[in-house]
């Protein structure tokens, strides 16, 4: 069996992760020629270019797998360290340095995901969470960046488990002015493609997607979108008369309980299902956020 090299890994790891040799070399604290020389000696070992030497640093198919045995590595020792933590306080073991990268949809981070993180956090949990498009951050875990991910995804990945959340609840919203002079009757065919929808980036589909079903359309193409990558800056967006945006209700219900904001297509809404997805390891740290997500999800999402 090939043994590669735990600290060659790590510096591969570090290389894709801050996008560059001499970052990685900050961050292990080495220099930036002893980086050169571990990903050389690893790839001499694999016989194959692990990064390509783009800027940002990406890595190539060979390294993307590398990449995932090392986050698998780092799961690893976070668990070992965790149980000798709890065996031996006194000793100082800390999960310090062994990062745990998961993949969550903004909408989710802006709405019900920290209320599941907060106490791993706060139990000391080194967490990177990475943003995407829900649809797309099945991708992070498939290239071995993320140990898990949040998706609308159901199939799951070779070597991973899926287990369903719930579903977001998505509701048509415009500040209350604005609806009343531009959409006073809500929502119709006529004035849909009229008006400006506020979308997270180019991949969102939402707001055509909920126009196509309120309205009992096909292949419906918004012509004025306005895209702004932020949950909580659409909702201001909104809030100033911007245009309509197809937002999860339990961000936007204070408004529209205010009356700050008001529903354009009342009697409809976008449930789009959600799947926790993760690598199939036997790893406490790994069932611990599993965990956590999962019973944040059973209380705050729509259950079947």
């Amino acid at each position: 069996m090939t043994s590669w090299d735990p600290a060659a890994l790590e510096c591969l790891a570090a290389i894709v992760e801050e996008g560059g040799f001499e970052r990685a070399a900050q961050k292990l604290h080495i220099t930036q020629s002893a980086v050169s020389q571990r990903l050389r000696a690893l790839e001499m070992q694999v016989g194959s270019v692990l990064v390509q030497r783009t800027r940002p640093a990406k890595a190539t198919s060979a390294g993307r797998l590398l990449l995932k045995h090392a986050k698998q590595l780092r799961l690893l020792r976070a668990d070992v360290a965790r149980e000798l933590q709890e065996l031996a306080p006194q000793t100082g073991q800390s999960l310090a340095g062994e990062t745990i990268s998961i993949a969550i949809n903004a909408d989710s981070i802006a709405t019900w995901a920290m209320t599941a993180l907060d106490a791993l956090v706060k139990d000391g949990l080194p967490l990177e969470v990475l943003v995407d498009d829900q649809d797309f951050t099945q991708e992070l875990l498939r290239s071995g960046q993320v140990m898990g991910c949040v998706t609308t995804l159901k199939q799951a990945l070779r070597g991973c488990t899926v287990r369903p959340l719930g579903a977001m609840r998505y509701v048509a919203v415009a500040a209350t002015a604005f609806a009343q002079d531009k959409l006073p009757q809500g929502l119709t065919r006529k004035n849909f493609n009229t008006l400006p929808f506020l979308s997270f980036n180019r991949k969102d589909d939402m707001q055509a997607e909920f126009v196509a079903r309120s309205l009992g359309l096909k292949n419906v193409s918004l012509r004025h979108q306005i895209l702004l990558p932020s949950c909580e800056a659409q909702v201001r967006a909104v809030r100033a008369g911007w245009g309509v945006a197809v937002l999860p209700q339990l961000l936007v219900q204070p408004d529209l309980d205010s009356g700050a904001l008001v529903e354009v297509a009342p009697g409809h809404a976008l449930a789009i299902a959600l799947f926790w997805h993760c690598w199939n390891l036997e790893s406490r740290v790994l069932s611990h956020v599993s965990d956590a997500l999962l019973d944040s999800a059973r209380t705050l999402l729509v259950q079947p």
